[in-house]
């Protein structure tokens, strides 16, 4: 994932995107994920896939004691630096997998949109689970598997571009899908619901909240927007360590 990022091109591009321009507010299940997060004062935080560190800050203002935050794209965390300067907030460019996981280190790991690039999600949730205290809490955001099992994340459309249906094919194949995102062919892992969710209570964790994105209404009158409710894009999961 950090190469791609890292194409100055691509991250401009990134960059006119409304959740990178407007933060939190400007995601459209922003208004569901917050509602997972724990009380935040003097807890530890870990940031995986940190992005323009928007969680990072959220957490920072909301009384965490620290956090913690990486990425794989050296770019996103030199922005996420100059946008989310808060002094609690400890920016480091390195991948989910390099990354240590200090053994009970942190009250709140927070993953939002980096797992559907993860190949190996169990690695991730073993080294989550050994990072969080006791009681600890798991939040994630990723695409959800109707998203990334589909056809190349494409609608059928009509001859007027009207989006017809959106195919899913091979989805009990998990692995590696191509699909274009701003203009250029990215590479996305496809995990069914299975995996997901299983390889969590494999782990020791509880399931707390398992949530499907939709729209806020306040945003169903942008363009498109509507289509959203047609098919899941993001799957929302609160789990915590036993």
């Amino acid at each position: 994932m950090g190469n791609i990022y890292d194409d100055p091109t691509f991250f401009q591009a990134y960059g006119q995107m409304d959740r990178s321009r407007m933060g939190l507010e400007g995601a459209g299940e922003w208004h569901q994920f917050k509602r997972l997060f724990p009380e935040l004062e003097g807890k530890t935080v870990l940031d995986l896939g940190c992005g323009y560190g928007w969680h990072s800050a959220y957490a920072a203002e909301r009384g965490a004691a620290s956090v913690t935050a990486i990425d794989q794209s050296g770019r996103m965390i030199g922005e996420a630096r100059r946008r989310n300067p808060e002094g609690r907030i400890r920016y480091r460019v390195c991948s989910l997998e390099e990354y240590e996981y200090p053994e009970e280190e942190f009250d709140l790991a927070v993953s939002n949109l980096v797992l559907h690039y993860i190949q190996d999600l169990d690695s991730i949730y073993r080294k989550v689970y050994r990072t969080l205290k006791s009681g600890g809490i798991f939040l994630i955001n990723m695409e959800h598997p109707v998203f990334t099992g589909s056809v190349r994340e494409e609608w059928v459309r009509d001859s007027q571009g009207r989006a017809l249906h959106w195919p899913v094919d091979d989805y009990f194949y998990p692995g590696e899908r191509k699909t274009v995102f701003l203009g250029e062919e990215v590479a996305k892992q496809h995990h069914t619901l299975t995996q997901i969710l299983g390889g969590l209570l494999a782990f020791g964790f509880t399931l707390t909240a398992v949530e499907e994105a939709v729209p806020d209404p306040a945003m169903l009158g942008l363009p498109g927007m509507r289509d959203e409710m047609r098919r899941p894009m993001m799957l929302l999961v609160r789990a915590q360590k036993r």
